[in-house]
């Protein structure tokens, strides 16, 4: 009766709803593996599983007064000092009973996936399991969460079980002899635990609902709460989402007069608030973003409007004024420019009132928007070639940013600080997109060249989040005070390979990690991540939840090969220059929808992914490849307090490298001592060295290597 008064009023308050594959726990042996957001899961697992599974209790359960409702509505294992009660729960699942555990054993207090331990694992294993994986969504919301008092809490937060697809744990088999047993059992442990945090974090992302992006600003302002102050940038403007959805509503609006469903509008804005508004606004009518790179150059800029065939460019007076872009605007002289100032003329009162009612019931005003459809295009840096077009569908981006969830945690107790431009990968989804999303609080800044403001705004604003490339990195630790960080709790790089010199001197200066993620436009904002979880230094971590790769030999190339991706946040496909429109879908010599990343990477037996270099940026001398990023790893070795970037040339002989270098007395013989010291082959020396005063950059902070060619040919 109890069983039976619960599940219905639980199910009534918050609406639960079983979704996924419920009939696995009918058959086989299943074992339960689920997440655990609030002390009222183990309750939910057992009132809403089909069948009575075994419930083995988390710590903070035992004396609680939920812990004793789950024993008298369901079986339930103890936790005890010695663990769980391994052999019985082996027995259980052998005989086909539904067993639940909870692997991280406590509620989380971060709203991402914490550690997990490696009992569940081991059930896994003995008993040759159908592992479930079990995500209860909702309950972090509710007042049962262990997360801090600045979360929302919802009395009546809705509630689902998705019930994932089986798999298996595979036991890890190593050959040692006697004496080096005990620490092969101790690899074996540390594989089963790194498979079954991989496990849980991959079940929190293939959770993420199907959804278009305006949908999702939706959902995080009715959860936060409208009112919550959400968002500030350089202006001194604080908008709450109530704020940022009237502004987007109001140029969705305005911007669907002279636009048609499907169209590619060009962005040319920096970081504000109004920017942010303006690609919701396009993205909630059914229009495509085009985030045009306003540091990129004439060339660049119409070669970008051709390819994507942008018809109107949106910009603003004041900012192409301050920036001085009145040349740069001859490029898109085949587009009609649409000012912001001009828009704001043109609001009329049925304009207001029309805002009025999508603030009320935005689902009767908006199209309806398919997920798969396209939402933003970015363009490729053009550090080695022409810009290209890169597609990007909502549910892309949406999955890029829940794989970053799965791995690192924030929420409301963080605030961001970006900097990073939104026509980059890195400053757009990750940046800006992800904490809007998520009820993270998000300074902008508009140029992340300014060395010595950003420290002080990472200060005064009090952001624990910051974004970066490792150029800007350096330069923000070199000019800042050692306090100016006192809040940060996290520092991420991306767009470019993470210099030794920035990480250890972010360590000594600020005792701040830096965390390295490896991606390109094509998939995401990041591919791998060094995580907190899962962290090797040298390296760019594991690869995030849900990505599958190839590695491809290539001759010459002893360690490691190409690497070929395929993932939920790749992109839909390219928009070429020589094919204006035409979307081509992505492709490598492994198959039809996997895309030929160009780098040199390898990864080891416990999954960490190292970063050789790109295929064209290898040289062949003397027979051998060599890695151009070797090359600038053995400069910066020999002269730390320098920029140091490496190219290749044509001489009489064949392929030579060229080294350009802002330390005036670096020469061979420092470059050859440096190789010695790290044990480094002497081709990697660079054989010739250029002295010049700055390293030419793009505006993402990456080295601009067209135009170090350029140098290096004059």
């Amino acid at each position: 009766m109890l069983r039976a008064i619960l599940k219905l009023l639980l199910g009534l308050l918050f609406r639960v709803s079983v979704t996924g594959h419920g009939s696995q726990l009918a058959r086989g042996r299943p074992l339960v593996l689920a997440n655990c957001d609030s002390l009222l899961d183990p309750l939910l697992a057992a009132l809403f599983l089909p069948g009575r599974p075994l419930i083995v209790l988390p710590q903070g359960l035992e004396t609680h007064w939920i812990g004793t409702l789950v024993r008298r509505v369901a079986e339930c294992a103890e936790p005890d000092a010695g663990g769980y009660a391994i052999k019985r729960l082996v027995r259980e699942v052998r005989a086909g009973r539904p067993v639940v555990m909870f692997p991280q054993q406590r509620a989380t207090t971060t709203g991402s996936t914490m550690k997990v331990y490696g009992a569940a694992g081991v059930v896994a294993v003995r008993a040759d399991a159908d592992v479930i994986p079990l995500r209860i969504q909702g309950t972090l919301y509710t007042r049962w969460a262990a997360t801090s008092a600045r979360w929302p809490r919802r009395r009546l937060q809705r509630v689902t079980l998705v019930i994932q697809p089986s798999t298996r744990f595979s036991r890890p088999v190593f050959s040692a002899s006697p004496e080096g047993a005990g620490r092969v059992a101790g690899t074996r442990r540390r594989r089963m635990n790194d498979e079954l945090q991989a496990l849980m974090q991959r079940a929190m992302a293939d959770a993420e609902p199907r959804r278009a992006l305006f949908c999702a600003l939706l959902e995080a302002a009715a959860l936060h709460g409208r009112r919550n102050r959400i968002i500030e940038d350089v202006r001194g403007q604080v908008r709450t989402y109530t704020d940022l959805l009237k502004g987007s509503f109001a140029l969705g609006r305005l911007t669907a007069k002279f636009t048609e469903p499907g169209e590619r509008v060009g962005v040319l804005l920096p970081n504000l608030g109004a920017t942010v508004c303006l690609v919701f606004g396009l993205v909630s009518r059914g229009r495509v973003a085009a985030m045009l790179n306003y540091s990129s150059g004439v060339e660049s800029l119409r070669g970008a409007c051709a390819a994507a065939t942008i018809k109107t460019v949106i910009t603003s007076r004041s900012f192409v004024a301050a920036a001085k872009l009145e040349p740069l605007l001859a490029g898109a002289a085949a587009c009609r420019i649409v000012y912001l100032e001009d828009l704001r003329e043109t609001l009329t009162l049925s304009d207001k009132l029309w805002i009025l009612h999508a603030l009320l019931r935005p689902a009767k005003v908006l199209p309806a928007q398919d997920p798969a459809s396209t939402a933003v295009v970015l363009f490729t840096s053009g550090s080695e070639a022409r810009p290209k077009g890169v597609a990007l569908s909502h549910d892309g981006m949406l999955a890029a940013m829940a794989q970053l969830r799965a791995v690192i945690d924030f929420g409301p107790d963080d605030k961001y600080l970006n900097a990073l431009p939104m026509y980059h990968i890195f400053g757009l989804v990750v940046g800006t997109l992800m904490p809007l999303l998520t009820g993270t609080r998000l300074y902008l800044y508009t140029n992340p060249l300014h060395y010595k403001v950003i420290p002080e705004l990472a200060y005064t604003r009090d952001c624990t989040y910051l974004f970066g490339t490792s150029t800007f990195l350096g330069n923000y630790a070199r000019q800042a005070h050692p306090y100016d960080f006192y809040r940060m709790r996290f520092v991420i790089s991306g767009g470019e390979k993470l210099h030794p010199e920035v990480a250890q001197l972010w360590f000594a200066k600020f005792g701040l990690r830096v965390h390295e993620g490896y991606g390109a436009t094509e998939c995401g904002p990041a591919m791998a991540f060094n995580a907190p979880l899962t962290f090797r230094a040298g390296t760019v971590g594991r690869f995030l939840p849900g990505m599958e790769y190839r590695i491809v030999p290539v001759p010459g190339i002893e360690q490691g090969g190409v690497l070929h991706v395929r993932g939920p946040n790749l992109m839909q496909g390219y928009l070429f220059y020589d094919a204006p429109g035409v979307m081509q879908a992505p492709r490598s010599e492994v198959g039809v929808g996997w895309y030929n990343t160009g780098d040199v990477v390898s990864v080891d037996a416990d999954g960490f992914v190292t970063v050789h270099g790109r295929v064209k940026r290898f040289a062949k001398i003397a027979g051998e490849m060599v890695s151009l990023e070797r090359v600038e790893f053995i400069a910066y070795h020999a002269s730390p307090g320098y920029k140091h970037a490496a190219v290749v040339e044509m001489t009489r002989s064949g392929e030579s490298t060229v080294l350009l270098t802002t330390d005036p007395a670096l020469d061979r013989i420092a470059l050859q001592q440096a190789a010695r010291q790290i044990s480094a082959q002497e081709l990697a020396v660079a054989r010739r060295v250029v002295k010049v005063d700055n390293l030419p950059l793009l505006g993402s902070g990456k080295v601009d290597y067209v135009t170090l060619k350029e140098m290096v040919v004059l």
